[in-house]
Parts: structure tokens; sequence; C-alpha cells
């Protein structure tokens, strides 16, 4: 039964980031469920892109003011705010990454987790 309740909250918290994220415009925002990957290190990556450095800061800030606004959650850890090409929150059931367009193309994470279940996030105009 706990089991129910920590996927339905990691649901939550991942909805709550898509939310943060789109709050400041974020581009091509993706899901990745990994709950059925047994190696898998959360339980989902909510991955976005931003324009330039200085909006890759503003989503990171948007989505750790809405986790906190709408359910009194902050990151575990925050990696990246310094260089803004790659900043990623770690909130232990979901991890959040903000990368800058060419630095996200660079690294490709979607293909490294391919495996995992895919939802593509339409862009909000």
């Amino acid at each position: 039964m706990n089991e129910t309740l920590e996927d339905n909250s990691s649901t939550i918290l991942c909805d709550a980031i898509v939310e943060g994220m789109q709050e400041n415009k974020a581009k091509d925002i993706v899901v990745l469920d990994l709950r059925h990957i047994d190696s898998a290190v959360c339980d989902y990556f909510v991955i976005c892109s931003g324009e330039s450095t200085t909006q890759v800061d503003g989503i990171s800030s948007s989505v750790v003011r809405h986790t906190r606004k709408v359910l009194k959650e902050k990151p575990w850890s925050i990696e990246g705010k310094s260089n803004r090409e790659w900043v990623l929150l770690d909130y232990v059931s979901v991890v959040a990454h903000i990368f800058y367009k060419e630095t996200r193309e660079f690294y490709d994470i979607e293909e490294l987790w391919a495996d995992a279940v895919r939802t593509d996030i339409p862009d909000i105009n």
C-alpha cells in the first residue's frame, strides 16, 4: 500500500515541476517515467530547455518557488546554478533537468534513458 502512496506523491510532484517549468516558458518539456526500470535512481526525470542561460536560471527558480508554494516541497540538492547550462533539481523521487538548448543536445539524456516511458508536454505559447 505504501508503494502506491509513494507513486502517487511522485506523480503529483512531477506535475508540479512541469507547471513550474511552464510558468517560465520552458521549451520541449519531456517526462521520463523510470518506475519500471530496476536500475533507475528515481521515479521520474523531467527535462526541459531554456533559450538562454538567464532563462535556465529563471526556470529553475520558478520550479523551486512553485513546488514550495503548492506542495511545501523543496529540492534535496541543487547542482549547476553557477554555470546555468544544466541545472539539476533533485527532489529524490523526481529529478528535474533544466538545460540550455545546446547543452541538452550534447548530453541527450532522453536517449540514455530510452527504456523509460516518455511523455512530451506541449509548449505553452
